[in-house]
């Protein structure tokens, strides 16, 4: 992240994990944060840590980002605030199981977390980056975005609906000073895991990464322009080609007349 951009960060779920490391790593890089998160006394105690070794502003803005009231809140202060230049978009949660293991009120729960919040934050960010010429959107999806039959789909499908989120939002202000990334990491140590259920230990050791070592990696990201990054791929070729493909499909996937292979042979021969 740019030496000569900096301002406030605003990063939520800054309790713990992910969040927290984000808010560590930016302070030490020069932002100011503003951190979000429903657990008070974390994230107290997180930024007495952060203005004792980086001397930087700290500021808690409790607030449960699955009650409409909260959210509303946050989205003010990203629309009012000029000196937030950053959002990163990083709560969320998952099921402990699946989708057929889970009441409706777990699912809306995570729905309202990992969807309707950073979607809300990032429209609110947006437009007033927009207006200011400036700010960058971060958004935390997974790499299950891109590999929904390994894990429960609802999870996943949220992390997709982030992926698509940045990539169209990137397309839209990239000429306005606003930049927006995608982070898709793989299996991380952070709460998520013991708080759905899971055993993350349950993974080999060289399948999880350590979660400084992926938030570091997803700032270099940033800091060389990248839209979409994914700190455990080895070879980017591999998302470039996937990128590509993706893209080569544009022309072909609206048309006036249905594909030929859909149709019975005897309207095949009449076409």
């Amino acid at each position: 992240m740019n030496a000569a951009v900096k301002g406030t960060a605003l990063v939520t779920g800054a309790s713990s994990g992910i969040g927290a490391t984000y808010a560590e790593k930016l302070s030490a890089r020069g932002y100011d944060v503003i951190l979000v998160a429903r657990d008070a006394a974390r994230l107290n105690a997180l930024a007495e840590r952060i203005a004792a070794a980086t001397g930087r502003r700290a500021e808690v803005l409790r607030a449960d980002l699955t009650d409409r009231a909260d959210l509303a809140a946050v989205e003010r202060r990203l629309a009012e605030d000029a000196a937030i230049t950053l959002l990163v978009n990083n709560a969320g949660m998952s099921l402990n199981g699946g989708l057929l293991d889970n009441e409706p009120a777990a699912i809306e729960r995570l729905i309202a977390l990992n969807i309707t919040a950073p979607t809300l934050l990032a429209s609110a960010a947006g437009k007033a980056f927009v207006a200011r010429g400036r700010g960058g959107i971060v958004n935390v999806a997974s790499v299950l975005a891109l590999a929904p039959e390994m894990f429960d789909g609802v999870y996943s499908g949220s992390k997709a609906h982030l992926l698509n989120l940045s990539l169209s939002l990137a397309a839209q202000v990239e000429d306005k000073g606003v930049r927006v990334q995608a982070v898709l990491p793989g299996a991380t140590r952070t709460e998520i895991w013991e708080r759905s259920g899971k055993d993350v230990n349950a993974f080999p050791p060289e399948m999880v990464m350590e979660v400084n070592d992926l938030v570091e990696a997803s700032i270099v990201g940033f800091e060389r322009g990248e839209t979409v990054t994914i700190p455990p791929l080895a070879d980017e070729a591999q998302w470039a080609a996937f990128n590509q493909a993706r893209l080569a499909m544009g022309p072909g996937l609206s048309r006036r007349e249905v594909a030929a292979r859909y149709r019975r042979p005897a309207e095949a021969s009449a076409a």
